[in-house]
Order: structure tokens, then sequence, then C-alpha cells
């Protein structure tokens, strides 16, 4: 599997990308003993360049600490970087920002649907800094590189999101995943890859939450 291939994705989640999500939750708030385990079941099965990617994305979503200690522990079971690519700008080199102002805006659009114009309008009330480096820093430079489709990175996300009680952003990124095109099969087979990650009254919550994103969706769906 190349860098830009990605199979399609299906519910249940096959092997590849079930390890993949939930390896995003217990790299974003497990331990390293628990980060060790789940990077060595995903190295078993997923694409490395999928690893990569998800090790990368970490860093918008639980810090860098989180981001580099996991990519430590990956080190071990994939020795070399996979994925870095001068020519699309995937270096991380900053000469490529008009380049990942493009494409991010372009990815934040997919994730946010209708709701894009009222995102940029809220996060720029917040601080405008805060919107540059959300549209150039995370859905430019990180989440727009071709190594891992969007709606993996989208259940990615929801995974790190519900493990660590991150209910705003998970609200966001559920309907994130189906806007870009994740099943909802796919999606709420996710939340169960990971419910074992929370105490039993946030998974809960979780669900509740999950149901009205899914139903405000088909609702949606129906009217058009």
């Amino acid at each position: 599997m190349t860098r830009s291939e990605s199979s399609a994705l299906t519910s249940p989640l096959d092997p590849a990308t079930h390890a993949l999500v939930r390896a995003a939750a217990v790299i974003a708030g497990g331990t390293e003993p628990a980060i060790r385990e789940a990077l060595a079941t995903a190295a078993s099965v997923t694409p490395p360049v999928w690893i990569e990617e998800l090790l990368l994305q970490t860093s918008l979503f639980a810090g860098f600490p989180r981001a580099l200690n996991a990519t430590r522990e990956w080190r071990r079971f994939h020795p070399e970087p996979d994925g870095a690519d001068e020519a699309t700008g995937d270096d991380g080199h900053y000469r490529h920002v008009p380049t990942w102002e493009v494409r991010g805006e372009a990815t934040c659009a997919a994730v946010y649907g209708d709701s894009y114009d009222q995102l940029r309008h809220n996060i720029a009330a917040l601080h405008p800094a805060l919107d540059h480096w959300m549209i150039v820093e995370g859905y430019g430079k990180v989440l727009s590189r071709p190594g891992l489709d969007l709606a993996r990175r989208e259940l990615c996300i929801v995974a790190a999101c519900a493990a660590t009680a991150q209910d705003r952003q998970l609200h966001s990124h559920l309907h994130g995943a189906l806007n870009v095109g994740a099943p909802a099969d796919a999606v709420e087979a996710t939340l169960h890859a990971v419910g074992d990650l929370m105490p039993d009254a946030a998974q809960r919550g979780v669900m509740l939450l999950w149901a009205r994103v899914r139903d405000k969706h088909q609702s949606g769906s129906r009217a058009e």
C-alpha cells in the first residue's frame, strides 16, 4: 500500500482501522505501557504510514509531549520515519505555508460543512492567531497530508476526544467524520472500540451525544 492509498472505510471496522483508532485513544490519554501495547498491536495489522500520520496529528489533539513519547515507542517497531515528501510540502518546512493555507481552508471546510464560516468567525473572535494556526498548522500542515485519508483521520480524532473527555471537540468531529464520508456505522464502531477507556458514565454520555449527531445527519439527508 502506497502513501496515498487507503482501503475503503467499512463497518465493522477492518482490523487495520480498528487498531489505528484504538491507538489514537490510548496515545491521547493512556500510560506508556498501554501506548506500547497499542502500537505493538497496530504494527502487526496497520500500514506504517497510517501510524506515522496518527502520531503527527496527535500533536494537535494531545500535545507535543504525548506525540513525542508515542513516536519514541513507535520507533521500536518502525525505526525510520515514513511519509515526508518535500515536493508536496509534507516535509514540514515553513516555505510551504502558502500551500498549507490553501489546502487547510479546503480541508477545514470539508470537515465543518455548513458550519465552516461560523467556525472561522468564532475562532477569530477568541483570537486571530488561533484562527490562523488552526487553518495553516492544523488543517493545512497536518490534517491535509496525503498519507492517511481524511475519514480515518476524523475517526482517530473522535477516538482521542472521546477517551480524553474533550466533549466540545468530540461533538464537532463526530459531525466532521460524517461530513467527510465516514459511514455512521464506522463512527459508532470507533466509539465502541475505545469505550473501555472511559468511565461508564462518560461512555453513556458519549453515546448519547453520538445519537443526537447521527439523528441530525439522518434528518438532514432525508430533507435533501
